[in-house]
């Protein structure tokens, strides 16, 4: 097994190690602390509905990825959340638009917990009466998430601003999508995207890299590494309209207000860092634009915002809870357009950029944050340091440069208004 050691200025370092299969390690070593957290995952998530595999595409229903998920925890021995109620371990899983993860939490039996996770996810079982069965299940799921007005502001928003690519979709796609699922698509998906070529664990906490490394030798199921072409439609540059309005039972108007930007090639580190600071300096707690919303009472502390980007798609999105959220974007637009004439505010950026930094040193402290954040490393093949090196080498020229993404032409405002009482 091919192996590193990582290290940093900042007290910390990790071992990176590829299997014979192809299955990246990541484990960084906390010996002073009592927890431990492991996240085995992939790289399938809800967008990856047309592959290729040596030459042969392949078009899946929307939301197998999900289902897929749902139904690993199973198994003709039993179900996996039965295992860990045994060790006391905390687990779960996830799927994204573009990962999957299974993931566990424990302050002791860790070697056992991690031999459960490697073998439930490496031990698919289905047939069609459990996908029957599953289907009704995800249902009610999809159906729940059809009425949460959290979810549904931010896939209108998505809806609203692409017009093939399917980010727009629900991660657990829809009740037509699912009913299509059956045990052979699974399995073909399955022995696809779960080849070990294409995962990857990550491990923090009170660990022995070594005794970890030997269960990784044993433990790993050997296959042919898979080359998988990932299919994306084309996506026009241009959202297909600006405003969506809902309403559902909340108490005021909810919103998402995006900018979608230009995806033909994906952000470095550098990038991401450069557009966290951007996002802060636009609309973050320190920022003009905060101050003068807060003061104005258009937005309370729920409001907040990302950089939502991935294979094909990216997005920057400012979101929360506001009586007049039309008025909120007009504000965030004229910002943005201020920034884009008069340049950053020098004295912001340094404090704004200080801040990032003492966030991702303290991030070491969480052995669940390091797990994540070695995800991120997995899915772009970057070092977990990399983010601490740009916030420390950045400059107001290459945050500006970021400014010359946002077109205020291409913006989509996704709101959630309250029911209408009924007139007596």
């Amino acid at each position: 097994m091919l192996k590193e050691t990582i290290t940093s200025d900042i007290g910390e370092s990790y071992v990176k190690a590829v299997h014979s299969s192809g299955l990246k390690v990541y484990i960084l070593e906390k010996p002073q602390y009592n927890s431990c957290y492991a996240i085995f995952g992939t790289k399938y998530g809800s967008i990856d509905t047309c592959f290729s595999v040596d030459g042969e595409t392949t078009q899946v229903p929307e939301g197998i990825a999900h289902f897929l998920e749902h139904k690993l925890f199973e198994s003709e021995d039993g179900d996996a959340f039965s295992k860990y109620a045994k060790t006391g371990a905390y687990a779960n899983a996830f799927t994204s638009f573009d990962k999957t993860c299974y993931l566990f939490s424990c302050s002791n039996l860790f070697y056992e917990n991690l031999e459960i996770l490697l073998n439930f996810v490496q031990s698919p079982y289905f047939t069609e009466a459990t996908v029957q069965k599953e289907q009704g299940i995800i249902g009610q799921e999809i159906r729940m998430y059809d009425d949460s007005p959290a979810w549904r502001v931010m896939f209108n928003m998505l809806l609203c601003m692409y017009k093939n690519h399917p980010v727009r979709i629900d991660i657990a796609g829809t009740t037509d999508s699912i009913a299509k699922i059956n045990a052979d698509l699974l399995y073909r998906c399955y022995n696809t995207f779960y080849n070990p070529s294409n995962m990857f664990l990550c491990i923090a906490g009170n660990v022995e890299t070594d005794k970890i490394l030997k269960m990784v030798e044993s433990g790993i199921k050997q296959s042919n590494p898979l080359e998988i072409e990932r299919i994306k439609p084309e996506e026009p540059q241009e959202v297909i309209k600006p405003l969506v309005e809902q309403s559902l039972a909340v108490a005021q108007p909810m919103f998402c207000f995006g900018y979608k930007h230009n995806a033909d090639k994906a952000p470095t580190v550098k990038d991401k860092v450069c557009m966290d600071i951007l996002l802060e300096i636009i609309a973050g707690d320190c920022s003009p634009l905060y101050k003068k919303l807060m003061d104005d009472g258009l937005i309370n502390d729920d409001f907040s915002s990302e950089y939502f980007c991935g294979d094909g798609y990216s997005a920057v999105i400012f979101e929360g809870e506001s009586e007049n959220p039309k008025k909120v974007a007009d504000e965030i637009k004229a910002e943005i357009t201020r920034l884009q004439q008069d340049g950053i505010n020098k004295k912001l950026f340094a404090a704004v950029r200080s801040g990032l930094y003492g966030n991702a040193v303290r991030s070491f402290n969480s052995v669940e944050s390091i797990a994540m954040q070695f995800v991120d490393c997995a899915m772009n093949d970057t070092n977990i340091f990399d983010e601490i090196k740009y916030l420390k080498s950045v400059t107001t020229d290459d945050v500006f440069k970021r400014l010359q993404l946002f077109c205020n032409e291409k913006t989509v405002l996704s709101v959630i208004n309250p029911l209408k009482e009924d007139k007596k």
